[in-house]
């Protein structure tokens, strides 16, 4: 005798991409669990700025799903208001040689053929926008698409608009499925929840959780760090970042990388970043990548010199191969869907991922091409 279902759709990860699939899931009419081992947002997203960005982002499919989640985060913003600290401030890129000025520009240009405001701004316009910039930066690019959210505040707002059972506390042990090899539901270390369908959204830990399907997903953690100053009347006002943060971003080394990139919050504190390096999940506290970061924050904007620090965190990004996240259908186990390896860019990409990922649940046709995202594209491995 089968078991009865306990609901249509178990979501795995209460992060912000979990809230998010389980958000637009339920809006398309099913019945939803979410279900995490530690709180929401208690993983990578509790670590993040909550960047919602364009800026960063080449032509192609990562930007195309950048294009389609802001736009749904305007939505969202406008349903939820101030509780999730949205914030439509823009994005400044600078240059810090004419060299360096004129490959941005480039890379602007090319964007904005695809969709994206990119505004070109001559140094003498640059400290409009940015009085406190260090003197003498040739010039830069304006974004007026790029935002940011608390990404806490805001998982933890999607995930309680959804209506989902929220179950925290709870590690995903295995996969059930059924003779056939379809999936069946999850089970915990406090129990089997039953349903037709399961969405990975894992995060850091979705090649873990490929691996109890016997697939392969190969999901690397990306150690990152944030410094954080004591609370500032606003002094930056867009997020600002040093050109060379995009090549940092598409880079594949596992070397130790950082880039100057600058921003205020709401709450007042500036939040300083960025790091990346692959050292597994090791949380040690690393003085010289904070001292790196310091040191490229004080370039940008000299004033911070005398700023105190209160404090520093570190996460870790759900590192790809190839840069982009495993969405949709996983043709090889049916009833299997991944939303995860969006490195460092889950937050923005969330609300894109959580509407595909409601599409594929209700056989409806994707807004977007799937296709550069589906999750057997790489080389299977034993598992």
């Amino acid at each position: 005798m089968s078991e009865r279902l306990t609901c249509d759709v178990v979501v795995v990860g209460a992060g912000m991409v979990g809230a998010a699939c389980a958000l637009y899931a339920a809006r398309a009419g099913l019945d939803v669990t979410l279900v995490d081992r530690g709180p929401v947002a208690g993983g990578t997203t509790g670590a993040g700025e909550g960047n919602l960005l364009v800026s960063d982002k080449e032509p192609g499919p990562e930007l195309d799903l950048a294009l389609l989640s802001g736009r749904l985060w305007a939505e969202l913003a406008r349903e939820f208001g101030a509780a999730i600290e949205y914030e439509a401030k823009g994005g400044v890129v600078v240059a810090s040689s004419p060299g360096g000025l004129t490959a941005l520009e480039r890379f602007a240009d090319a964007q904005r053929a695809a969709g994206v405001v990119a505004e070109p701004v001559a140094g003498d316009t640059l400290y409009a926008l940015e009085p406190h910039l260090a003197p003498g930066l040739p010039g830069g690019v304006h974004y007026p698409q790029d935002c940011q959210v608390m990404p806490a505040l805001a998982a933890a707002h999607l995930a309680r608009a959804s209506g989902a059972r929220l179950l925290t506390g709870r590690t995903v042990t295995d996969l059930l499925r059924t003779p056939d090899g379809a999936v069946r539901g999850v089970r915990t270390d406090r129990g089997d929840i039953h349903a037709p369908a399961i969405v990975n959204a894992a995060g850091t830990w979705g090649g873990d959780l490929a691996a109890l399907a016997g697939v392969h997903l190969p999901v690397l953690p990306r150690r990152g760090f944030v410094l954080v100053t004591e609370p500032l009347p606003r002094r930056v006002r867009h997020k600002v970042y040093a050109a060379d943060y995009v090549a940092d971003v598409a880079s594949d080394s596992a070397a130790l990388q950082t880039s100057p990139v600058v921003e205020g919050t709401a709450a007042g504190p500036i939040l300083i970043g960025a790091s990346r390096e692959r050292v597994g999940f090791d949380r040690t506290f690393s003085l010289p990548v904070v001292r790196a970061l310091a040191a490229g924050a004080t370039r940008l904007f000299p004033f911070l010199a005398d700023v105190r620090a209160m404090r520093s965190y570190l996460g870790f990004r759900p590192y790809m191969p190839d840069h982009l996240p495993a969405i949709g259908p996983d043709p090889r186990v049916p009833g299997l869907h991944h939303a995860c390896g969006h490195e460092g860019a889950g937050i923005g990409l969330a609300t894109g991922t959580g509407h595909l990922i409601a599409q594929a649940l209700t056989a409806k046709t994707p807004d977007l091409d799937l296709t550069p995202f589906r999750p057997d594209r790489f080389a299977e491995e034993a598992v």
